[in-house]
């Protein structure tokens, strides 16, 4: 008797759309905070900046990424809430176990292979650090608070905080959702945009 080999549905989500860094400082200070690094462990000459002025430039580079990542971690959870949203209006789904927790994990540890090299092509290497950071530091904040608000130790370590709060996160008994079962796509938000408009145009 041949068996037969049951096809799971594949669902659709909605796309994530990451949109813009808005801070025309930002590179910049990267920029600085990475050679400030540098020359703290004597890699580059440091020239006639102090060690406080260089310790300066650092944290404020550190702090430029935690912004950078808060607003891409609210970009990442408006999508799982729209994931959530969708699984609420599937009959085939209702009766799973799935919530915020399974969606981070499909975003992170089981990316669709399309969404994977995209970012490759995008030039993100390490974007499940980048990913999980930002969604530990956008449960952490309402808000972004501003630079002084912050302690320096918290400022200079943060990555290590938000790899631990993702980590505590993560722990809840949620299903694993496969990327052969749900898949999706990632968008720029200039790109997306442009592509509506190549939509409608075309109707």
């Amino acid at each position: 008797m041949e068996s037969l080999l049951v096809q799971k549905e594949t669902f659709t989500l909605p796309p994530l759309i990451l949109h813009p860094f808005a801070d025309a400082g930002g590179p910049g200070k990267l920029a600085q905070s990475s050679r400030a690094s540098l020359m703290l462990q004597g890699l580059l000459p440091a020239g006639e900046l102090s060690r406080e002025e260089l310790d300066r430039s650092v944290l404020e580079g550190r702090y430029c990424e935690i912004r950078m990542l808060f607003y891409v971690g609210k970009d990442l959870r408006r999508w799982i809430a729209q994931c959530l949203e969708f699984v609420e209006r599937e009959p085939a789904l209702e009766a799973r176990n799935i919530d915020f927790q399974s969606f981070a994990a499909l975003l992170i540890r089981n990316t669709p292979h399309a969404v994977h090299e995209k970012l490759r092509r995008w030039g993100v290497g390490d974007y499940k650090a980048i990913f999980s950071r930002a969604l530990a530091l956008s449960s952490l904040f309402a808000d972004i608070p501003e630079m002084r608000f912050l302690s320096e130790d918290f400022i200079r370590n943060y990555y290590a905080a938000a790899d631990q709060l993702y980590a505590g996160m993560m722990q809840a008994k949620s299903e694993q959702l496969h990327s052969s079962e749900f898949d999706f796509e990632i968008y720029a938000s200039g790109e997306y945009s442009r592509m509506l408009e190549r939509q409608w145009q075309a109707e």
